[in-house]
C-alpha cells in the first residue's frame, strides 16, 4: 500500500503562503495593467459659426477637472488631430461649443476617423453649441442627439431633473434654478435617455416657434458602438465657476470615458 507523504504544519504554511503571495501578485499585476495610465480626453472647440467667449474658460475648467479627478486633458481647435491613430489615445472627446458645417470643420478623412473612433467604443461629450454643428452630417446629429433651432435672451429658468440616478445628476436639486442661454431644438434623436428638462413656464421663450412642450436639456445614449452625453448648459462664463454645473459636466465626461482606459 502506497503511503501519502506527511507534510508538516511548517511546510504547509510555507506552501500556502507562497500560493497566497503568487495569487496576490497576479492580482496586483492585473489591476496595475488595467490602470497603467490615466485616461486622457480631447477637448475640441473649433468654430466656423458663432464663437462662444466661454470656450476659453471652459477649456481651463475642464483641465482643472482633469487634474482633480485623475484624467489628462488635451485641448485643440485643430481638426487635423482627428486621425485614426491619434484618436486611439483618448478615452473621450469633448465637443465644446463647436459650430459650423461638417465641411467647414473636417475633411472627409477626419470625419471617417471620428466615426471609426466611436464605432470602436469611444466616448463623446457635447457641450452647449455642440448641437449647433454639422447640420449637413446626420451621423453626427445622431451622435449628439439633437440639432439647435434657436434661443431667447439669457435669463433664469428652472431645470427639472427627471433622472437623479445618473452620475451627472445625482447631486442636483430636483428643481434647479439658474441663468444660462436656453436652446430649443428643431430635431431630436428618438433613443435618448433624458436626464434634465427645462420648465417652459419658468422663462420667456419670446417666440412661439421656440416652445417645445416636452423640452429636454441633457441626455445620454449609446450610439454606433460608443457612448454619448450632451448638456445644453454652458453658454456663460459663469457656468465654469459654478460647482453644480462643473460636477454635472464632470459626470458626463466620466460617463463618456466609461472603461476606455488606454494602455
Amino acid at each position: 500500500m502506497k503511503v501519502s507523504p506527511i507534510i508538516s504544519l511548517k511546510q504547509a504554511l510555507k506552501v500556502s503562503g507562497t500560493m497566497v503571495f503568487l495569487v496576490l501578485s497576479c492580482f496586483t499585476i492585473a489591476w496595475a495593467s488595467g490602470y497603467k495610465h490615466k485616461p486622457k480626453i480631447l477637448v475640441f472647440s473649433k468654430t466656423k459659426g458663432f464663437h462662444h467667449a466661454s470656450i476659453a474658460v471652459g477649456n481651463i475648467a475642464i483641465q482643472k477637472l482633469g487634474a482633480e479627478n485623475n484624467f489628462d486633458v488635451d485641448t485643440t481647435t485643430d481638426a487635423s488631430k482627428f486621425t485614426i491613430d491619434n484618436l486611439k489615445q483618448y478615452a473621450a472627446i469633448v465637443f465644446l461649443s463647436t459650430t459650423g458645417l461638417s465641411t467647414q470643420l473636417f475633411t472627409e478623412d477626419e470625419k471617417a476617423a471620428l466615426k471609426q473612433y466611436i464605432e470602436h467604443g469611444g466616448g463623446y461629450v457635447g457641450v452647449h453649441a455642440a448641437t449647433d454643428c454639422c447640420y449637413d452630417w446626420q451621423w453626427y446629429g445622431n451622435l449628439s442627439g439633437a440639432y439647435f433651432k434657436g434661443h431667447p435672451s439669457q435669463q433664469e429658468a428652472v431645470l427639472d431633473v427627471v433622472d437623479s440616478t445618473n452620475i451627472a445628476t445625482s447631486f442636483l436639486p430636483r428643481h434647479w434654478k439658474r441663468k444660462d442661454e436656453w436652446y430649443s431644438f428643431k430635431w431630436m434623436a428618438p433613443d435618448l435617455h433624458v436626464l434634465i428638462k427645462i420648465d417652459e413656464k419658468s422663462y420667456d421663450q419670446q417666440k412661439d416657434e421656440l416652445k417645445m412642450g416636452d423640452h429636454p436639456m441633457a441626455w445620454y445614449h449609446t450610439y454606433d458602438g460608443g457612448r454619448a452625453f450632451y448638456t445644453e448648459l454652458g453658454h456663460t462664463d459663469e457656468s465654469y465657476a459654478d460647482p453644480l454645473y462643473l460636477k454635472h459636466l464632470l459626470g458626463g465626461i466620466e460617463y463618456a470615458i466609461g472603461k476606455n482606459y488606454k494602455q
